[in-house]
């Protein structure tokens, strides 16, 4: 951890993340004191090893820059001097198993924040390790902060005091990919396609049930699910799309899984439209090429082309801390999420002890602002409620596409803004609070 350490508090370091942030929130201030406490230890349970460690990676680094926008202020300002917030990886190598086997390793290390995301399926496991152990031991109680685990159940049904989601469900971002979709007035014939595990199940679900409501003129010609992370070759599933005589695909397919279906679906020859939940990332625009462009629709919670000052000062002063194209993996949700965190770690320091129960009562009420997002916790089931956007794959350089995404020439045009309220959909929580 020596060289995580010397990355976060070198006076250049900070100086530098200091002078990137001034401007991105006016909310937030550099603080004059520097962070000398006891660091507050996040632990991030993720896939860093296998076929998705690239995901993993990418989390790492939207955290890690997280950590140090709030450590050049100094820190997190409590009762008894600043403290410094700082991560520590634990590889879950991408399985339920591993995932709770590192919860286990982190909280014997005495880590009492838990942060993951990418697996709803570990996220839900997660969530019921967390509870029992919460209740068994009340002297090491744990905070579980999701950023992109969005199976809807995970806030409705499982939802649970010590979990909090920062992304939106898979049902508000089909709500989103839908007011685009619905409007596609030569849409007549749709490709259903997902990962076989329980956020895969939930989209194809929704997607479903959303166009029979909205589009009930487009039949679905297709209705699959493939094993997650472990298909190499997804030429026969596009043999099948194209044979389908689908105009478009929609999948939640993240990762590897998105990127060599659509290289796939390129190389078959397959001309239709992808609407997505991930296509903006990790390689899917380089893969498609100029195929994608018009073609490649994907619903975020932000993107680089958001088209606000605020926006493109935030998105550079990632780009120079990162300047790799290999690197180009930036998340707003990520970013607040480590806000709201020291929101309430500070919150609660100033009316009493500080733990994992007083972290999630203030957590709760979070309520914050970076870049001109602003976003807030919903204390009902921990759904956090932010904009949403769609946006279009286009050629950099095309009107509303400043930059791209990876080097890889192509960006994403937003053409809808949904806001927080827009986006907002009703719970099934019954919350339980110690």
């Amino acid at each position: 951890m020596k060289h995580l350490f010397d990355s976060l508090f070198s006076p250049r370091r900070r100086a530098l993340v200091a002078a990137l942030v001034g401007g991105l929130t006016t909310t937030l201030a550099v603080a004059q004191a520097p962070a000398t406490g006891a660091p507050i230890r996040i632990g991030m349970i993720e896939g860093l090893s296998g076929p998705i460690a690239n995901t993993g990676d990418a989390v790492f680094r939207n955290l890690v820059w997280a950590t140090e926008r709030v450590n050049a202020r100094g820190g997190v300002k409590l009762p008894g001097g600043n403290r410094p917030l700082v991560i520590e990886r634990f590889d879950s190598k991408g399985q339920t198993d591993e995932a709770l086997s590192a919860l286990r390793s982190a909280i014997d290390k005495g880590v009492t924040i838990v942060a993951q995301g990418n697996s709803s399926a570990a996220a839900s496991a997660l969530i019921d390790a967390i509870n029992k152990h919460n209740e068994r031991d009340t002297a090491r109680q744990v905070l579980f902060l999701n950023y992109s685990a969005v199976d809807p159940v995970l806030t409705n049904e499982k939802c649970s005091f010590w979990h909090f989601r920062f992304d939106a469900h898979a049902d508000m971002r089909m709500k989103a990919l839908m007011s685009v979709l619905r409007e596609d007035g030569q849409l007549k014939n749709i490709y259903l396609i997902g990962q076989d595990y329980s956020f895969g199940q939930a989209v194809l679900r929704e997607a479903r049930s959303q166009l029979a409501a909205q589009r009930p003129d487009v039949t679905i010609v297709g209705d699959e699910l493939h094993p997650m992370a472990r298909v190499k070759d997804f030429l026969p599933y596009a043999a099948k799309i194209k044979a389908s005589g689908a105009q478009a695909v929609l999948t939640g397919n993240w990762g590897n899984d998105l990127t060599l279906l659509v290289k796939a679906a390129r190389e078959s020859g397959f001309e239709g439209s992808f609407y997505t939940f991930y296509g903006n990332a990790l390689g899917a625009p380089a893969a498609m090429g100029d195929a994608g462009i018009g073609k490649v629709i994907a619903v975020a919670d932000w993107f680089p082309n958001v088209p606000t000052p605020e926006s493109e000062a935030f998105y550079k002063s990632f780009r120079e801390r990162f300047p790799s194209p290999a690197d180009d993996y930036v998340h707003m949700r990520m970013q607040l999420l480590v806000e709201a965190l020291a929101q309430a770690i500070e919150r609660a320091g100033a009316a009493g002890p500080v733990n994992a129960a007083t972290i999630a009562a203030q957590l709760e009420k979070a309520d914050v602002t970076l870049a001109g997002q602003r976003a807030r916790m919903r204390a009902a089931d921990h759904q956090f409620q932010q904009s949403l956007a769609v946006a279009v794959m286009d050629r950099q350089g095309a009107p509303g596409v400043k930059f791209d995404v990876e080097g890889s020439g192509y960006g994403f045009r937003v053409i809808r803004n949904l806001s927080p309220q827009q986006a907002e959909l009703p719970h099934t929580c019954t919350m339980q609070r110690p």
